[in-house]
């Protein structure tokens, strides 16, 4: 059990930490409408929605890194691939609004800035005001000179020193369609084995068992090889933690799994439950595993145990699903006021 103290001292060391990440930066790029003011083409006849508003920030990993700068990280690095167009800029200008450094997003003539773009109503906040979303994504395989780069700044900022983390988000489910392609992964395990004092972390929608020597943190569904859930389907507790074994030996480093609103089991190599904050009313989990990912690696940065970290990851979790019609953040006082709660549930 947690008390206010020790959270109180992994969230002072918060503002020490230099994390870096490294994956699929996207621009989440919305856009407001109203509906009073629709208006109709002349020539189609299709509806045209009148923009009022619109609203962008950096998405993916870039949700973990709005995430670590909302609980106050110290020093924030970002290192990707973007495209020489104008998203590339407003994801850049969104980065470094919030104190991230951008220097190493490298920008690639031959590639599109990837970008969700979400037109909502306006007047409806809940998630039925959502349209229909537009995404741009990388169709072709990256080139080998995006690798090249993202691995030469990684290995420049390692030896720079002073890096408590490397949070890996390998989000694109396309095979070497994204930032993490097979050579860079290869990279990682290399440089994890270098830098044994640096908490490489993964997070990765499709290929999280390829990665080795690096902390992974699957959901329940991508411990058990399962690419694509049913909605509402959830695995039993003790199906994931049959895997947990395997799971820990392939990676060989510690394994953290999401469970939604049950919390995470971790194992290192012990499997252990931390259950999640109760929650009730209408919620949205766009981002959460982004944002327990911030808050896992910022507690172990911290100083804290492995169980302590995914305690304050659910912990994130739980403030950012009630933030409607937006990728949520979480604040150090926001996560004083839920383990509160979160020991109150446990009484």
């Amino acid at each position: 059990m947690m008390t206010p103290e020790r959270l109180d001292s992994l969230i002072a060391r918060f503002g020490e930490c230099r994390i870096v990440v490294v994956g699929d930066f996207f621009l989440d790029k919305y856009l407001d409408t109203e509906p009073s003011q629709v208006e109709h083409s002349v020539e189609s006849g299709q509806a045209a929605h009148q923009v009022t508003g619109i609203r962008t920030s950096a998405g993916v990993a870039g949700t973990v890194v709005n995430n670590l700068a909302g609980l106050g990280a110290g020093e924030l690095l970002a290192i990707g691939a973007v495209g020489a167009d104008g998203e590339a800029w407003d994801l850049r200008r969104c980065l470094e609004s919030i104190g991230c450094r951008a220097d190493h997003l490298h920008a690639f003539a031959n590639l599109m800035t990837p970008t969700y773009l979400k037109p909502r109503d306006r007047t409806d906040p809940s998630l039925a005001g959502e349209h229909e979303r537009y995404d741009t994504k990388n169709r072709g395989v990256m080139p080998q000179e995006v690798s090249r780069a993202v691995i030469a700044s990684l290995e420049s900022v390692l030896a720079e020193g002073g890096v408590d983390a490397v949070i890996v988000a390998d989000q694109v489910e396309e095979e070497d369609r994204g930032v993490v392609t097979g050579a860079v992964r290869e990279a990682l395990s290399r440089l994890a084995g270098e830098y044994p004092g640096v908490i490489f972390w993964v997070d990765s929608r499709i290929r999280i068992g390829r990665f080795r020597g690096l902390t992974i943190k699957p959901n329940q569904f991508e411990a058990l090889g399962r690419e694509f859930p049913r909605p509402g389907e959830r695995v039993e507790v003790d199906e994931v933690v049959e895997a947990l074994g395997g799971l820990r030996e392939q990676a060989g480093a510690a394994v953290v799994v999401t469970l939604g609103e049950r919390g995470m089991l971790v194992s290192d190599p012990k499997p252990q439950h931390v259950p999640g904050v109760e929650l009730s009313g209408e919620l949205d989990t766009t981002g959460a595993g982004d944002s327990a990912t911030a808050g896992c690696v910022l507690g172990l940065a911290g100083g804290g145990t492995l169980v302590e970290a995914a305690l304050v990851g659910n912990l994130v979790a739980s403030i950012t699903v009630q933030q409607l019609a937006e990728t949520g953040t979480a604040s150090p006082q926001q996560l004083r006021d839920r383990l509160r709660v979160w020991v109150s549930q446990r009484s």
